[in-house]
């Protein structure tokens, strides 16, 4: 299985692509993983929220295989412990889905026609994270998921 991550803008904090860049060469060990960058919309400031979702929407849609599992880390998603979330992607992976994708939406989170195409949506908290320290935060769960599965001995249960 390979596992991707879609996001909406670059990060322009070299500390966090750092540290994002560490855990994914760690997980190379375990999966092949990919984060796949949407640029930020051109002249954003002049689109209504529903137009830039709308915008942002397209572009991610056109990132997505019909095979692909789409799962959207949403704030209205199902909750999980780190032991649950390398559960999750066990499942996944004994399924047989070939790729497991995670998108980051936009500031104003994601149009009704991406909602409509995910399988699934995933919170990792109930608190609010900025968009470039969530990628980290994704990148290192699948890092700690796998190893939990490997029984190795990162997570400390």
């Amino acid at each position: 299985m390979k596992i991707k991550l879609i996001v909406v803008g670059k990060t322009d904090q070299q500390a966090l692509e750092s540290l994002v860049d560490e855990y994914l060469k760690r997980l190379k060990r375990y999966v092949s993983f990919e984060i796949e960058i949407i640029p930020d919309l051109k002249n954003r400031k002049s689109l209504s929220q529903m137009e830039q979702k709308s915008k942002e929407g397209a572009l991610i849609l056109s990132k997505i295989k019909p095979a692909e599992a789409l799962y959207l880390l949403d704030e209205k998603g199902s909750k999980y412990t780190s032991v649950q979330f390398a559960s999750f992607i066990q499942k996944k992976m004994l399924s047989g889905i070939k790729t497991l994708v995670f998108v980051i939406g936009g500031p104003y989170g994601f149009s009704d026609e991406v909602y409509q195409q995910a399988v699934g949506k995933i919170s990792f908290s109930y608190m609010t994270f900025s968009h470039q320290m969530f990628r980290l935060f994704v990148v290192e769960q699948v890092y700690r998921a796998f190893t939990i599965l490997k029984n190795e001995p990162y997570h400390h249960s």
